[in-house]
């Protein structure tokens, strides 16, 4: 009698996940290996994320086709710029004079309603990556808020080139939720705030 033995199911490098761009409260990264086998199975089909966020969980599972939502349009806006091959051109250093001058650009643009552009994107992450604990909140203005971080060193990039490919297959969509525009077949991961 012969038996036949499956090859063991490829286990997920943490290391090689591309990490994701952004600090954000409640990422799942510590929850992709537990994802992985359940996505695998349906690795074929569109996977949709309703509260996309920082994308932890879709860049650990690079699907070939996502649908990636979110209520934040300047997070959107910062995940396509990305996927136009986004590069870090504003000053970007910790220091807490330029990190008010540029929360005050940021918040300027989006009064002026000129928030989604490459510019606003390139703040967004700057603000993002020196803000008090990566925090996104915005007052009833539509004003960016989050103080100065406090922090020994921050490491911000210049080239986000990593993400530029994924990016591009992926579709970015800001909206209710209940207006997103889901497929039968869909892959659906969803962590609500």
């Amino acid at each position: 009698m012969r038996v036949r033995v499956s090859p063991p199911a490829p286990t997920l490098n943490a290391n090689k996940m591309p990490k994701p761009p952004l600090k954000w409260a409640g990422g799942k990264r510590w929850l992709v290996p537990h994802i992985d086998p359940l996505w695998r199975k349906y690795a074929e089909r569109r996977y949709v994320e309703p509260f996309c966020c920082g994308l932890a969980v879709t860049l650990g599972l690079e699907p070939e086709r996502a649908l990636l939502n979110d209520l934040n349009p300047h997070l959107i806006n910062f995940y396509e710029q990305l996927g136009r091959g986004l590069s870090l051109k504003i000053e970007a250093r910790y220091d807490a004079k330029l990190f008010y001058s540029h929360r005050e650009r940021f918040n300027q643009l989006v009064k002026e309603n000129r928030s989604q552009n490459a510019e606003a994107a390139q703040l967004f992450y700057y603000l993002n990556r020196t803000c008090f604990n990566g925090r996104c909140r915005f007052n009833q203005r539509g004003e960016f808020n989050v103080p100065f971080g406090q922090y020994k060193t921050v490491n911000y990039a210049g080239d986000f080139q990593v993400y530029r490919n994924l990016f591009r297959r992926w579709s970015f969509n800001y909206g209710d939720i209940e207006k997103l525009a889901i497929e039968p077949d869909d892959f659906i991961y969803s962590d609500p705030p």
